[in-house]
């Protein structure tokens, strides 16, 4: 098999369809895992001395580990290239101004969902927990920060606007069904069910990017932004 079709096919199809399928699987298997620890220690072991930093942090994981199998697999049968990560100048102006559409979106839809859910349904998730805690947990703030706003949304841009959506352009899919699907993936990963709507109108304008650009690195600044200003809320609370 030469290099050209190496990039290409994996077997018959585009290698971005396994890159995704098995970054979803490692996705659910760590969290699989990490549930069946916890629900296996109903105390903390004083000879592990954890902060609650550390454990908190470990809720972050699944996620980073998604953009793992799409650079495995780019490298191995495709260019090492193909995503377009490292934001251009171009790719900062689209991002920015998308991020900024996917906060107001965010906003104004979690706004409805809160008037027909309540307060009460809708989860905090770790980040709220780090906030809340009463111990000197600035250094578990800042590491939170830095994973929200960099780590989590490379890893997520990676594997659905770089893996499946290559894999999905290349067999011909319409531009428009691909920014869709996408989106409905960055809904369902959030595990969210109250904000699903939300998540997905915050994937569509930070897809556009992606879709204006052709490359990973305008979404990947689209979503940061989106996410720094529950990154920068963290502090508010510490």
């Amino acid at each position: 098999m030469d290099q050209q079709s190496r990039t290409r096919t994996v077997p018959g199809a585009h290698w971005g369809f396994l890159a995704f399928f098995v970054g979803l699987g490692v996705y659910h298997l760590v969290t699989l895992v990490m549930t069946a620890l916890r629900s296996g220690h109903a105390s903390v072991d004083p000879l592990e001395l954890l902060d609650v930093g550390p454990v908190l942090l470990l809720a972050f994981l699944p996620t980073v580990l998604l953009g793992l199998a799409p650079l495995v697999a780019s490298r191995w049968w495709g260019s090492g290239a193909d995503f377009g990560w490292l934001p251009t100048l171009r790719d900062v102006k689209v991002g920015l101004a998308c991020g900024g559409v996917a906060l107001l979106a965010g906003y104004l839809l979690n706004l409805l969902l809160l008037g027909l859910y309540g307060t009460d349904r809708v989860s905090d998730g770790p980040l709220a927990d780090l906030a809340r805690n009463d111990d000197d947990n600035t250094l578990w703030l800042v590491l939170a920060a830095i994973i929200v706003v960099a780590a989590t949304p490379l890893a997520e841009e990676l594997l659905m606007r770089g893996a499946l959506w290559n894999a999905l352009a290349h067999h011909r899919v319409p531009p428009w069904v691909i920014l869709v699907l996408t989106a409905v993936v960055f809904a369902y990963l959030h595990g969210e069910p109250t904000r699903t709507i939300a998540l997905f109108g915050q994937g569509v304008a930070i897809g556009w990017a992606r879709l204006r650009t052709g490359r990973v690195g305008a979404s990947l600044v689209a979503h940061a932004a989106n996410n720094l200003p529950a990154a920068l809320l963290l502090f508010t609370g510490a």
